[in-house]
Parts: C-alpha cells; sequence; structure tokens
C-alpha cells in the first residue's frame, strides 16, 4: 500500500552556514528507494527526488562506488550495505535492551503486534516493533514511515506535542485519504488531538487501511516532554476497539512507565529519540 511522502528538500530546510548540500542530495537519492520504487532509471530517481538529473547521476554514481546502491542493466538498486546505517543506530543505541522487552511483553500477554514510534517530519517512524504470526495487508517493520494523521501511534505523540509544534504539524500535514474513516479535515484533527491530549490516549479503527484497529500512549522524556509512542494493533476480527482500549490500555501505560524508566539510565537514546 504506497502513499506519496513528503520529504524535507532543499527549500524547506533552515540552512545553516555549514549544511552540506551535495551530503543532502545524496541521502535523499537513497530515501527515493521503497516498496513502490525497488528499482528506478536515472530519469526515474532524478524525477522521484526533484533533483536535475545530472546531479541525481553524480549521487548514483557516488553511492554505486560507497556500494549503497547497485545497478542491474539501466536500472538502480539498493544494495545490503545500506542496512549497515540502520544497524549502528539500533545497536549503539541499545534498542534490544531498553524497547523490546517491554514491547514482546505486550504482544506475549495480548496476543497484539507492538510497536515504538517517533516523529519525522508528517510522518511516523517505526523504531522497534514486535510482530505476531498475522498477516496485514499494511506491514510495518523498523524503518517503515507512515503519516501522522492516519496511526493511532501518530496522533498519540501529535496530541502531547506543545501548542506550537502541534500546530506546525498540522499545518504541514497531508492529510491523504487512506479509507473512509480517515481523518482528513484539519478541524476534526485538532479536535481529535485535544481529546487525545485530555484522556492521554489514541485508537485508530479502519483509518489507515481497513481491518486493522489499534490503541497508543505517549512515550515522555525525563522533563515530561513526548518524545515517542507504542501501541497494541491486530485484526479487527478478534476484537472491538472498545474491548481493545479497555483491556490494552493499562498494559500499554505500563509498558510505557517501563520505558521511560530506563530511558533514564540510557539518556543518549532518549535524546536520540526526541522530535
Amino acid at each position: 500500500m504506497g502513499y506519496e511522502r513528503s520529504e524535507p528538500h532543499k527549500d524547506s530546510v533552515t540552512k545553516d552556514p555549514e549544511f552540506l548540500s551535495t551530503l543532502e542530495r545524496g541521502l535523499r537519492v537513497l530515501k527515493a528507494f521503497d516498496e513502490d520504487h525497488p528499482e528506478m532509471t536515472l530519469s526515474e530517481v532524478a524525477a522521484k527526488t526533484a533533483l536535475p538529473p545530472a546531479v541525481a547521476r553524480r549521487c548514483l554514481i557516488t553511492l554505486v562506488e560507497l556500494g549503497y546502491v547497485g545497478q542491474h542493466e539501466r536500472k538502480f538498486l539498493l544494495r545490503p550495505a545500506v542496512l549497515t546505517i540502520g544497524s549502528a543506530f539500533l545497536a549503539s543505541m541499545q534498542i534490544e535492551q531498553v524497547v523490546l522487552p517491554p514491547l514482546q511483553g505486550l504482544r506475549d500477554q495480548t496476543g497484539d503486534s507492538a510497536s515504538l514510534a517517533v516523529l519525522s517530519g508528517t510522518e511516523i517512524l517505526y523504531v522497534a516493533h514486535v510482530s505476531t504470526d498475522r498477516r496485514f495487508r499494511v506491514a510495518a517493520g523498523v524503518g517503515t514511515r507512515f503519516p501522522f494523521h492516519a496511526t493511532s501511534l501518530g496522533k498519540a505523540l501529535a496530541g502531547h506535542l506543545p501548542e506550537a509544534e502541534r500546530g506546525a504539524l498540522m499545518t504541514g500535514a497531508p492529510y491523504q485519504r487512506f479509507t473512509e474513516r480517515t481523518v482528513t479535515d484539519g478541524a476534526a484533527m485538532a479536535e481529535r488531538l485535544t481529546l487525545i491530549a485530555e484522556r492521554g490516549y489514541d485508537s485508530a479503527l479502519d483509518e489507515l487501511d481497513y481491518g486493522i484497529v489499534s490503541v497508543a500512549v505517549p512515550i515522555f522524556g525525563r522533563d515530561k516532554r513526548v518524545i515517542a509512542s507504542i501501541n497494541c494493533s491486530t485484526s479487527t476480527t478478534r476484537i472491538s476497539q472498545d474491548e481493545l482500549v479497555r483491556t490494552r490500555l493499562p498494559l500499554l501505560r505500563q509498558a510505557a512507565g517501563e520505558i521511560e524508566a530506563s530511558l533514564k539510565r540510557w539518556p543518549t537514546l532518549e535524546a536520540a529519540l526526541r522530535p
């Protein structure tokens, strides 16, 4: 299931005098490859990244030389070496020790999938995920991105942001419609986020795709600012939304407390997760 992803291109990035445009363009090329675009020609890369063909070509040649991109006939594709970038983060930030045990506990107690995500622009980015054997049409895993407005993880985060940050997020969101239940109206989203801030959680039913129900709670840092969120998600054939909230919310809040306590011992990870 694909969607149009908004990328922070050079004209929307606040420039520091030390900002390297060349590096930004190279990273933009790497991020252009996804499930819907596993391999692309030079012209396709240029179009998807909004880069001039000559610039896209130089980026691709450099990435090929470094081993991050390969070439098959006229098309370019990612190579396994790109995994070293993400694995370095997971290893250096102690994700397995801090985040995975509480999520695995949720999965074992409920039979649901459980995830931790952070905000990345107007999207959520999955940092940790434990799944069941059930198959969803919308697959999730570490590194997966979804628009914040269509997920309980995203709205649980957004609802607890400071007012100015919440307003900026809502203004920049594309509000793409995925189902008839997706919230795509700005006023309706503002009302939803206010409710989330009051009750401390969000639950989504058929908002990203039909047949998925989830409930999410925020994760706070030592300064009481929201830095992430965790959720339980499962199929609507297993449980109703009301029952999911009633039975999972206490478990999620307990797991959130465990993660917050662990983050106090790992300040580097807390800093890395912050929006």
